[in-house]
């Protein structure tokens, strides 16, 4: 056991979400879909029945707790392992303690916090013993495991997902705060029900912040006879700097693109406009956001409006030269002349069909017509034999197969009537018309 130092004050305490850490399940908030009553994770809790698993959710919900507290309840030596500090040598380490441990009978779980900062090695570094059942590994993620644990670690782990806490949570947790002696049982905290919920609000679903913040609130309070009291500018001070929900490399990342996106898919230009100030205001790359607005003029309009494509490289260009913020204005421009477009998904949609083809017909040979001929032996073997060169015709059209053979007549590309695509369907029909109407006629 550490022990204290002879100077450490009432200052130097852990702080109040340390010190009030539940250690039990009955204490622990929260997590009522996994953990009420007759719930999946209770029950294998109850009946002692846990395998190795995942716990995926925000920062604050208790992943770290609740691990405690299930080896806690099922008598298993548990062992706290930082992916952060931690590399291969470290883990076999602790797998042989664990493997000594159960010689012994005891059974160990092993808790790997922000499990996807580990690499594909120390990933499979684990994968044996967990295999073997020497270990019960609960690895915590705030990132979405499919994209960061390797899929043969997570094939052989249950994963739960732990949800933002409710306000209804935090304000319960708040209230546990002021009353146990951990917290600020022994003082009398003079705080109203509408500053408590402002603070459950202001941590968005995360406790750690929530007891933070009371913390820092009681603590810089008013001191009067009657107790400790917390005043709207206190309350205000200590609350003014709250950041906004983003990490520019995790899952909400490609959430607000996601957004972003579908929103001007949708033609909604005020929830484009909403999603982008999010990500902008967030700290985003504005070079990111271009980059999307670039794709998405070809891929939703495409042929139904080309400037589309022009105003979102400008855009990109314009972020070049000003960066934030200077830049938003420009972005604003290009995702509301996206939302406000005609759509047309016709180029996807041919590229796609395309490529079906080219996977699985990657041996078709090219028609000897439209092979280049630069040299005497490809003119013997009649490279460029047959080629019709479209300038030479007074329509400048030919009735000459570009295709594989065996794709001959495949059609790709159908616009749709959607604005300027409607020109462009209009004059493809001509195209194919003439073709057909001269494919058995010598057009010179």
């Amino acid at each position: 056991m550490e022990q204290e130092s002879l100077f450490q004050n009432e200052l130097q305490r852990d702080p109040l979400a340390a010190r009030l850490r539940p250690s039990s399940l009955d204490d622990y908030v929260g997590q009522k879909h996994l953990l009420g009553k007759g719930k999946i994770l209770y029950n294998l809790i109850a009946k002692d029945m846990v395998s190795s698993m995942i716990f995926w959710g925000p920062p604050g919900v208790g992943k770290t707790t609740l691990a405690r507290i299930i080896a806690k309840q099922t008598q298993a030596h548990f062992i706290n392992f930082s992916a952060v500090t931690s590399g291969i040598r470290e883990i076999k380490a602790v797998m042989k303690e664990a493997e000594d441990a159960r010689l012994y009978g005891r059974k160990t779980i092993v808790f790997v916090d922000e499990i996807h900062r580990f690499n594909k090695a120390q990933q499979d570094a684990f994968l044996p013993y967990v295999e073997k059942g020497s270990i019960i590994l609960i690895g915590a993620t705030t990132e979405n495991p499919s994209f960061e644990v390797n899929a043969a670690l997570l094939s052989r782990c249950k994963v739960f997902v732990l949800k933002a806490l409710e306000v209804s949570d935090l304000i319960e947790l708040l209230h546990h705060a002021l009353k146990d002696e951990r917290g600020f049982g022994t003082q009398n905290i003079l705080i109203e029900e509408d500053q408590l919920r402002m603070l459950a609000m202001f941590a968005n679903g995360d406790a750690r912040t929530a007891l933070n913040t009371l913390e820092m609130v009681v603590l810089n309070g008013e001191s009067e006879d009657a107790g400790i009291r917390i005043t709207k500018e206190v309350l205000e001070q200590c609350t003014s700097q709250k950041s906004l929900l983003y990490d520019r490399q995790g899952e909400e990342h490609y959430n607000l693109i996601s957004a972003l996106h579908k929103s001007m898919r949708n033609s909604d230009v005020d929830a484009a406009i909403y999603w982008l100030a999010r990500m902008l205001e967030a700290g985003e790359d504005p070079l990111y956001v271009a980059r999307r607005l670039v794709r998405f003029a070809s891929e939703d309009i495409g042929m139904a409006d080309s400037r589309a494509l022009e105003i979102c490289v400008a855009a990109y260009q314009a972020c070049h030269f000003l960066g934030m913020p200077e830049c938003n204005v420009h972005l604003t421009h290009a995702v509301t002349y996206l939302s406000l477009s005609p759509k047309s998904n016709a180029l996807y949609m041919a590229y796609g069909a395309a490529r079906e083809d080219a996977m699985h017909m990657l041996s078709e040979p090219v028609p000897l017509q439209i092979r280049n001929a630069p040299t005497s032996l490809m003119k013997e073997l009649h490279y460029g034999e047959g080629y019709q060169y479209a300038h030479d015709y007074d329509e400048k059209l030919t009735v000459m197969q570009c295709l594989p053979d065996a794709l001959a007549n495949k059609e790709y590309y159908h616009p749709t009537m959607q604005g300027s695509e409607s020109r462009v369907s209009k004059r493809l029909r001509e195209i194919k018309d003439w073709k057909k109407n001269h494919r058995n006629s010598n057009t010179r």
